[in-house]
């Protein structure tokens, strides 16, 4: 088997793969598809493993910003996973994912996440859950009951707004302190805008992007910096309630829209999840946002088969709002311990008490609360890719 860099010459083969695992693309899905492969190829980002001339598995990873707590890095998003059937139980889908791997951390990437279809192989390889993409069904009507003061100024997005709108979302996530959401790049995103089913409105500090589904609303992300802006969105969606009965959104799980509302006994809500991995410790520690009032220190010994450079105790420090992780020499009884799965879903904010009754957290417990403090978070996606 050999892997390398796919070109534009192997597209006939891409697609037939991945007709064989996903189904046939609908000709304007295709369309799409084929205008975003060029650059995503002219970078190489898109492996394939052959057998021969054949190809037999191919991925690519996806160019994202990623928000912890707050603050933005780059992130790996691994996508289009595909192997031939024939090629199924050969080890070639591991062998791709470790190529995968690999190239994240030479594109300078310290964080991974992707899509799973099945959680085994990811697991195998240092991924782990970590959050979801939350897909909640809202009564329209409740939407257009939300008020606002009328001041806010929306206006409708095009291409040319992606800097701008770009600008906002970074704002918003940094307010909020928020953990896991990405957002595309700027090219993407100018793709995007262009849509012309999709409904898209900006204002100084919030924006929604939406669209009619089956009679239904569909909302993408509504997000916003204040009240008043987030107010002003939700009620727009909301005034199409005289022919839409439902809406169904990508929210975050404390989304403020969930105490707009009037009513709030039951929610339909459903869950799409992701999972998460540390290509580089040290650097993702250093580009992790935390809480701006805690100083704290702890010991972590982190076992890493696929990164050994991610392997060894490690001194974390944090103290306003930044942190690093040091190399703290040979293994420590005083240590906790964690696989790279466990380090994954540490930093992503899921509770030490979680991760022991998983058996993803060993050793000494002295140090739980202070790791529970440091890395908080409710990580949510409200992209799926």
């Amino acid at each position: 088997m050999d892997t390398r860099e796919l070109t534009l010459d192997d597209l006939d083969a891409i697609l037939d793969i991945r007709k064989r695992s996903f189904g046939p693309l609908a000709p304007t899905e295709r369309e799409l598809w084929l205008k975003a492969m060029p650059p995503i190829m002219a970078e190489g980002r898109y492996l394939g493993v052959f057998d021969g001339d054949r190809l037999a598995a191919a991925g690519r990873i996806r160019a994202f910003t990623q928000w912890w707590y707050g603050r933005p890095q780059p992130m790996a998003g691994v996508a289009g996973v595909t192997v031939n059937p024939e090629d199924r139980g050969r080890g070639v889908g591991t062998t791709l994912m470790t190529a995968l791997i690999d190239k994240a951390a030479e594109l300078g990437d310290a964080v991974s996440a992707l899509y799973p279809a099945t959680t085994p192989i990811y697991r195998s390889l240092g991924y782990e859950h970590a959050g979801a993409q939350n897909l909640i069904t809202l009564p329209a009507d409740a939407l257009r009951r939300i008020r606002h003061d009328g001041q806010v100024k929306l206006r409708r997005m095009g291409p040319d707004d992606a800097p701008e709108l770009l600008s906002v979302i970074g704002r918003a996530h940094a307010g909020s302190r928020a953990s896991g959401p990405i957002t595309w790049d700027e090219r993407t995103w100018r793709v995007w805008l262009a849509e012309e089913d999709d409904f898209l409105y900006l204002a100084d500090d919030g924006y929604a992007v939406y669209r009619w589904s089956d009679g239904d609303l569909e909302v993408d992300a509504v997000v916003a910096a204040s009240e008043e802006t987030g107010r002003a969105l939700w009620s727009l969606i909301g005034s199409a309630s005289s022919i839409a009965q439902h809406v169904t959104a990508a929210v975050a799980p404390d989304d403020p829209v969930l105490w707009l509302t009037g009513e709030r006994t039951k929610e339909t809500v459903k869950q799409v999840r992701w999972m998460h991995r540390l290509i580089d410790l040290p650097l993702a520690v250093a580009r992790r946002g935390y809480p701006a009032g805690l100083t704290a220190s702890a010991l972590l010994e982190v076992e890493d088969a696929q990164r050994p450079g991610n392997s060894g105790v490690w001194r974390l420090e944090v103290s306003g709002g930044s942190g690093t992780a040091a190399a703290a020499g040979g293994p420590s009884p005083e240590a906790a311990r964690l696989g790279a799965g466990g380090m994954a879903a540490l930093y992503a904010g899921v509770p030490t008490a979680t991760l022991r009754g998983a058996g993803l957290l060993s050793g000494p417990d002295d140090s739980d609360e202070t790791l529970d403090a440091v890395f908080a978070g409710r990580p949510y996606m409200l992209d799926y890719f």
